[in-house]
This record gives C-alpha cells, structure tokens and sequence, in this order.
C-alpha cells in the first residue's frame, strides 16, 4: 500500500511519478462545460428532473384534497401525469423542428393566441378563478388558459419580428413595431382578466427580446416605468389585488385574514430545518395552506425536504438559466439569439416571481412554479419551449457532431424496435 506522497504501483507501473499526475483543477471543470453538447443536456436534465419532482410533490401536496373530493389520493397527480405524457411527446417534437419551421408558425401562433384571449373575456365563454378572468371551460374537467399559451407566442413572434429586420433595427420605428404595439395588445388583454402575474411575464419576455436585439439602454428606464405604472394600476384597481401586495409586508397583521396564505407558507418553510420532515409527513398539505399543490408547492418542497431540497431546485432552475443564455449567447442566427434570451427569461423570471412569493419577500400573484406546479395550462407551453430550447442546442457548434458520434438515441431505438425503421440523421 502506497503511503502519502508516495506514487500508486498503477502509477509506477505506467512510468508516470507522482509530481506529474494530472491534477483536476477548477479550471478544468469548468472547461468541461465547453463541451459542444454541454447546453443540451443542461435542459434535459433539468428539464426532466423538475418534472418528476413535481410529479411527486403534486402527489404529496395534493393527496388530502384529493382524497376528501373524489375518495382518492391519486385523483389529481393523474391528472398532472396525463399532463405530463402529452408534455413529453411534445418537448421531443419541438426539438426536432427547425428555426425555419417555428418562425412559420410565429404569426398563426400570435393571432390564434390574441383570439384565445379574446374569448376569455366574452360572458359565458370565458370563467373566473381566483379573481382572475383567464380560463376557458371545453367540457368536463378540461379546461385552458390561454394566457399561458400566449408566452411561447410572443417569444416566436418577438423573434421572428426583430430578426427579419436585423439591419434596421437602429431605427427606433423598426425596432417597436410591430412587436411593441402587438405585445401591448396581448398586455392589454391579460389585464382585462385581471391576471397580475402573467402580465409581469409578458412584460419581461418583451423586455428580454429589446435587450438582446441591442435596445439602448436609456429606453429601459422610461419601459420600467411604464411596466410599473401597469402592474401599480392592476393592483390598486382590485381590491383583493391591493391586500396581497399589503399583506407581503407582514402577513402576521393580517394573519386571519388576507395575510394567512402568506403566513402559512412561512410556517412550512421554517419547519422544515434542513432536511426537511419527510416526503409526504407535510403538515400544512392538511387544509392549513391554500393551493398547496398549484402556486405553493414550493413551501411543500421546503417543508417536506428542507433547505436542501429547496436549494436542489433553485440548482436545477440555475442550470436551466444557463444553459439558455449560453445557447443564446453561442449562436449566429439572431432569431435563435433572440427566442432563446426570452424563453430562459420567461421561465426564470416567473420561478423567481413564484418563489419570492413563497418566501414573503414579494407579493403573492398567482402564477405557478414552471414545470412543477401541478396545471397542464402551464405545463405544456413551458415543456414546447424547451423542446425549443433543445432544438437550438442541438445546432451550437459541433453538436451535429457529436450527437451523429453518440448514436441514435432512446427514442429512434425504440421506434427501430417497434420495427418502424428509418434512415439516420445528422
């Protein structure tokens, strides 16, 4: 047995001393990411990771209301998992598509979507749920919110917009229309519902689209201030809107009242410590904590696995971010450049607007944790962009490469399997 600082007999036995063994420093690491499918499988990863803990806590959070509605507690994570089994055929199907086949369907995508909205608010068409004026009811349990679909539209009619007029976008007329008059009307419509939380989304993907097509920086100061006279108008024009944005700043004053969601959230997350008090033992799933398993499913995750399971998802959100601003930041084509910036700051601005509220350091909106709150309305968009996102990756720089090297993948071998057998592709 070799002792400390004396060279290994494989490394002996090599002809390589000790002093000479390669050392894996931090620089080494982080030249690992420079691999050419580095962003893919960043998604991938996260993208699937975040999708099967939601699919747990869903199951977790929502097994006491499940059981007291229907007698079961799987009635709702079937539901999700339905969900989810249209999410993932979908996310490998934008994935194969091509820049060109979603810059086609940009404008069909933004008029189906401004109709969609539209129809949210004609009387008995259109229902509201929780204060908020955006769903549609298509019969039975199904039902939509097209204010959700509305995100991915705006992205690939943003992108599309901007990029056909690349070399005219110096010109101030160029730049804001059509996207600025077109993303007001999609605004204006989402106001009209009353959804607070989906108009601050909005609002960031029209605001990451000009930053990245090179907006000077000047026009975001007289943006914010609009975007903040927007959000500051739909809070004070709804009651209800106005006692959650007071209540944030102290919930226990309110702790009866308008402020107990908020307190409740808080007594999840701080018993929790940090491991947590077990995968299913959540206290606050018992009727204490209101949509436990749809906007605050985050204080079920803190409560359940701790600060430790809290931090794993900010870690997979984390990588999600990064890997769409290096794919962002990677590419030639600025359609790609620009779809990319604003799907990534769609998903991340909506979990930090989520989880902030969660953590009482901003006001409760409504809108759901991406990918792990339990709602196929959200689900699916969110799964169709990062199949978008993958699209992308798999056209960085050598990565036609090194995924022809890998081999076919999962899904070509089991259709190769199933006998339905076709050619490669590179």
């Amino acid at each position: 047995m070799a002792t400390v600082g004396e060279a290994g007999p494989r490394v002996k036995a090599a002809g390589i001393s000790a002093a000479s063994t390669p050392r894996v420093t931090l620089a080494m690491r982080l030249r690992a990411l420079d691999r050419p499918l580095t962003s893919y499988y960043l998604v991938l990863t996260a993208s699937l990771l975040l999708v099967g803990l939601g699919l747990v806590m869903v199951l977790s959070a929502s097994s006491v209301e499940s059981y007291k509605n229907s007698g079961s507690v799987f009635s709702i994570v079937q539901k999700q998992a339905i969900w989810v089994c249209l999410g993932l055929p979908l996310m490998w199907i934008t994935s194969r598509m091509s820049a060109t086949m979603f810059r086609r369907l940009a404008f069909p995508a933004m008029f189906v979507s401004l109709a969609g909205l539209a129809a949210v608010l004609v009387p008995g068409v259109g229902h509201e749920v929780n204060g908020n004026r955006n769903w549609i009811y298509l019969g039975g349990p199904i039902q939509v919110q097209p204010s959700e679909a509305a995100k991915l539209a705006l992205v690939l009619f943003g992108a599309t917009v901007l990029a056909r007029k690349q070399r005219l976008l110096d010109r101030w007329s160029h730049l804001m229309i059509p996207l600025v008059p077109m993303s007001v009307g999609v605004v204006f419509l989402v106001m009209l519902g009353g959804d607070l939380g989906t108009t601050v989304v909005l609002l960031a993907i029209l605001l990451a689209l000009l930053f990245f097509a090179g907006t000077p920086m000047r026009f975001f100061g007289f943006a914010g201030a609009v975007a903040g006279g927007l959000v500051l108008f739909l809070v004070y024009t709804e009651p209800y809107r106005m006692r959650r944005v007071t209540s944030f700043m102290d919930p226990f004053a309110t702790y009866h009242d308008s402020g107990w969601q908020g307190a409740q959230s808080i007594f999840a997350l701080s018993s929790g410590g940090l491991t947590g008090v077990g995968l299913g033992a959540s206290r606050e799933k018992w009727g204490y904590l209101p949509e436990a398993h749809t906007d605050f499913i985050y204080a079920i995750i803190g409560e359940e696995l701790g600060l430790v399971g809290s931090l794993g998802v900010l870690a997979l959100f984390a990588a999600l971010v990064f890997a769409g601003f290096r794919i962002a930041s990677r590419s030639r084509d600025m359609f790609v450049t620009l779809a990319a910036a604003s799907i990534t700051a769609w998903i991340a601005v909506q979990a930090l607007v989520n989880i902030g509220a969660v953590l009482g350091v901003l006001p409760i909106t409504g809108i759901p944790l991406p990918l792990v709150s339990y709602g196929g309305s959200a689900l699916l968009p969110v799964m169709a962009a990062l199949g978008i996102l993958l699209s992308f990756a798999r056209q960085e720089p050598g990565a036609q490469a090194a995924l022809a090297a890998r081999g076919p993948g999962p899904v070509r071998r089991g259709l190769a399997w199933l006998g339905f057998s076709r050619s490669p592709r590179t």
